[in-house]
């Protein structure tokens, strides 16, 4: 679903077509590097919550009163932001593209945006609170709704190139930027628009088979999905300039008011569609890292209930949504990408980190599916790149604000966990 928004913040922060092509390529690229790494650890790990359950597994036993931190710290800050943020930048790209033909070349109303963005929000966390079994259709159904609007994008653009629509893609790369930290932010937003490569970790005990389902599932996914965002950013620069694609609030819907003429409605539904689809599979997975974590003792015993009957996570669901709507009304769309891919890539760093550790200090034990260890290198490289770049070059308090927030749950930790206090 991020195809649909990340390509005006990748296009911004590189500066030209070229480049910008170039950085989707990469993103691709680092995305299945990350998700074949975390398939060794979710074969080998057999428990639900990813991040949370490979961090507890790996530094845990390596020190009593600090191993837990690393895994306590991932639960406060994947609880209180990356998932609502994750969730709540999805519902806001469902909401632009929904209220986006109501407005047409006027632009639309934030408020209004929000508004709309909060009652998908309601909407997808009642979906699943019913029902595993309704939210996985949900989810089937809207993935062919995304891959239909896909198909229509890269056909459009397949048919303007033939007719010689290449002026735009010819400008190459003209206005690169020279700024290593502007690269990083161009790949936040690109990163963004992959992120959920790790999302089948999240739900490791859910799954049949694991041991083959999750690397084949990432083996066929992250492939065809960069093929699907290079085609898509080709079929973009078809018929928008760097400077029209600039100014849109909506790139899929101004491709579609120059190439389908009266049709253009089909891409604004096509692409809800598509965010519906992609806010499910997040509030799907989101709900598991709460619960998870309860479970170990690291959030309050409540967020691991499950429903009686139902048999879903309800309370870590209630909380989720409650925190992303309110992530919604106060943040705007971009600001909300930066700050989650900042911190986000901090803790996949981490988990690579993990993953070496564990290659040391549990060597015999049994691994389905094995990684060179270069490929978790690789990855803890670039994260620390992500990472580092854009404080050296271009300080922001965002950044200072979520260094912060993810080492104050240190507060809590000392005398909720480490000693065991009850509220």
């Amino acid at each position: 679903s991020g195809i649909f928004i990340s390509p005006k913040g990748v296009l911004a922060s590189s500066g030209s077509v070229g480049a910008s092509l170039i950085i989707w390529t990469l993103c691709g690229f680092i995305a299945l590097l990350g998700a074949l790494s975390y398939a060794e650890l979710g074969t080998m790990i057999t428990k639900s919550g990813a991040e949370y359950a490979y961090l507890q597994e790996a530094f845990s036993p390596l020190h009593r009163t600090l191993g837990p931190i690393p895994s306590f710290l991932f639960a406060w800050t994947s609880v209180l932001i990356l998932k609502p943020a994750l969730f709540g930048v999805t519902a806001m790209s469902f909401a632009v593209y929904a209220v986006e033909p109501f407005y047409g070349k006027c632009g639309h109303d934030d408020t209004i945006v929000k508004i709309v963005a909060c009652l998908c929000l309601f909407l997808i966390t009642f979906i699943n609170a019913y029902s595993v079994d309704l939210a996985t259709k949900v989810q089937n159904l809207f993935t062919i709704m995304k891959l239909v609007a896909v198909a229509i994008i890269i056909a459009g653009g397949v048919y303007m190139l033939s007719t010689g629509s290449t002026e735009h893609l010819n400008t190459g790369f003209e206005d690169t930027t020279d700024s290593f930290a502007m690269f990083a932010l161009a790949f936040y937003d690109g990163l963004w628009a992959y992120d959920g490569w790790n999302n089948l970790n999240y739900i490791t005990e859910e799954l049949k088979n694991p041991s083959r389902n999750l690397p084949l599932a990432i083996m066929i996914g992250i492939p065809l999905v960069t093929v699907c965002y290079i085609l898509m950013n080709v079929s973009y620069f078809t018929v928008l300039s760097k400077y029209d694609l600039l100014l849109s609030n909506a790139v899929a819907s101004s491709w579609g008011d120059v190439v389908l003429g009266g049709a253009t409605l089909i891409i604004p539904l096509a692409v809800v569609l598509s965010a519906f689809g992609g806010c499910n599979g997040t509030c799907f997975t989101g709900g598991r890292v709460m619960y998870v974590a309860a479970r170990e003792g690291h959030l309050p015993e409540v967020f691991s209930y499950i429903h009686v009957t139902q048999l879903t996570p309800l309370p870590s669901l209630i909380v989720s949504v409650i925190l992303a709507c309110v992530l919604v009304l106060a943040g705007e769309i971009f600001a909300l990408i930066d700050f989650f891919s900042f911190t986000a890539w901090f803790f996949y760093g981490l988990t690579m980190a993990s993953l070496i550790v564990l290659r040391v200090t549990q060597k015999d034990r049994p691994r389905p599916y094995k990684v060179p260890i270069i490929v978790p290198v690789i990855v803890l490289l670039v994260s620390v790149y992500l990472v580092v770049a854009p404080i050296i070059q271009d300080p922001r308090i965002e950044f200072l604000y979520a260094f912060l927030f993810s080492v104050s749950g240190l507060i809590f930790y000392v005398p909720f966990v480490l000693y065991g206090k009850k509220i």
